[in-house]
């Protein structure tokens, strides 16, 4: 048996390679940048208003006081969506601008309607009425204040968001390099697994499938079903490897027959290809019977059969190694103060199903759940994250800071 730590640096080394495509953007939420975006333009387009008002050249207010006051003709108006005024602008005159209309030359400054004094008055207003210096660009947006053309908008390896989308669209982009989705093929195993609802005492549904596939999107992956393999299946198996091989899998997952009874086959089926990289058992809990194997381009993880066990491990390592091959920035765990004091076999790995709660000042604390053998789904459903308490430590003290990772999406939702 090998530790965690070491078995996520085999992960590391064992990356297959992952194809680009275009994609529109319409179809891009949660996929993964393959090179760097840049903008094909300046944001703002151009110079416009920040509010409502009248656009002045400010050079004409240079000698505006109280008792010197400048009468500008208003020689006409400029909405958002609308093209600047073609006429020559002379000296003393004005326009009525809204909201991102184009601030275009001479004008370079924008008074505010609500600071405005009409004349003759504001019914039927032929000049606007400045009683004192304006200074130069007040509520001016300027082109490229946001964006400059060229300006890098995401990098390579982030995960496409509904913001970025935002950003794609509003800058004119309207297709972007991604990295292929993953293409994960599932199997149960075992002759206890059912399908049915209603099932004897010697039946266990099967459930393993459904959360997976259930997590695709927030962690990067199509899902496919390939059943159930039986117990007598060792030959079916070895032949769904070989068709895998030669098709668009990426990643086999099986959930069970990982362990050393009579009928957990799947380690001496891997076996019979050429692997590398390959590891099985690590010393954690839940999810000790793991295995792992890269086959040419291609990886198989056998998770444990129990559900808890098979959630922790798709959670801890294979969602890592899906990082790692999209070339996603490594998820970092965010910390909370632990609520209650917690013993653990020191040379394990422990995950713990836990609730994840704020204090009254506004920090994070976790309380570990009671309930935290494998078989227990009572206290997955009540608990938000997965507390990390790592191997080298046995006793963990109330208030001390550990690590925490959500437990059905990304750390990265909460950066």
């Amino acid at each position: 048996m090998i530790n965690y730590q070491k078995a996520k640096n085999i992960l590391k080394k064992a990356k297959i390679k992952i194809q680009d495509e275009n994609i529109l953007i319409k179809n891009s939420l949660n996929r993964v940048v393959s090179r760097d975006v840049f903008s094909p333009s300046n944001h703002p387009l151009g110079n416009n208003a920040a509010f409502d008002g009248f656009a002045i050249n400010s050079k004409d207010t240079k000698y505006a006081k109280k008792n010197n006051l400048k009468y500008f003709k208003i020689v006409g108006s400029i909405a958002a969506g609308t093209k600047p005024l073609k006429k020559k602008i002379k000296k003393f005159e004005s326009i009525e601008i809204m909201t991102g209309g184009i601030v275009h030359k001479p004008f370079n400054t924008i008074i505010p309607i609500e600071q405005i004094i009409f004349y003759p008055n504001k019914k039927n207003p032929k000049s606007i009425i400045i009683n004192k210096k304006i200074n130069k660009y007040n509520h001016v947006r300027f082109k490229g204040s946001d964006y400059n053309k060229g300006d890098i908008i995401v990098k390579k390896g982030t995960i496409i968001n509904s913001n970025h989308i935002l950003a794609f669209k509003t800058l004119g982009i309207k297709k972007i390099k991604v990295k292929k989705k993953l293409n994960i093929l599932f199997f149960s195993t075992g002759n206890e697994i059912s399908n049915s609802d209603n099932i004897p005492s010697w039946k266990v549904r099967n459930s393993n499938s459904y959360y997976i596939d259930s997590i695709k999107d927030n962690f990067l992956f199509n899902f496919k079903n390939g059943g159930i393999l039986r117990d007598n299946h060792q030959n079916i198996f070895k032949s769904k490897i070989n068709k895998m091989l030669k098709s668009s899998i990426d990643i086999i997952l099986t959930s069970g027959a990982v362990s050393a009874g009579k009928f957990d086959y799947i380690p001496s089926i891997v076996r019979k290809f050429k692997t590398s990289n390959y590891f099985k058992s690590v010393m954690i809990r839940p999810g000790k019977p793991i295995l792992f194997a890269k086959i040419k381009n291609k990886a198989i993880f056998g998770l444990p059969g129990n559900p808890i066990s098979s959630a922790a491990c798709f959670r801890f390592f294979v969602y890592p190694f899906i990082e790692s091959i999209l070339g996603v920035r490594t998820e970092k765990p965010f910390k909370a103060k632990l609520k209650h004091s917690f013993k653990k076999n020191k040379n394990f790995t422990r995950f713990i199903k836990s609730k994840l709660n704020t204090t009254k000042n506004g920090n994070f604390e976790v309380e570990l759940l009671p309930g935290q053998e494998s078989f227990r789904i009572n206290s997955f459903t009540k608990s938000n994250v997965w507390a990390v308490l790592p191997n080298g430590q046995s006793i963990f003290k109330k208030g001390q800071i550990i690590d925490c990772f959500l437990s059905n999406q990304s750390n990265k939702t909460l950066t």
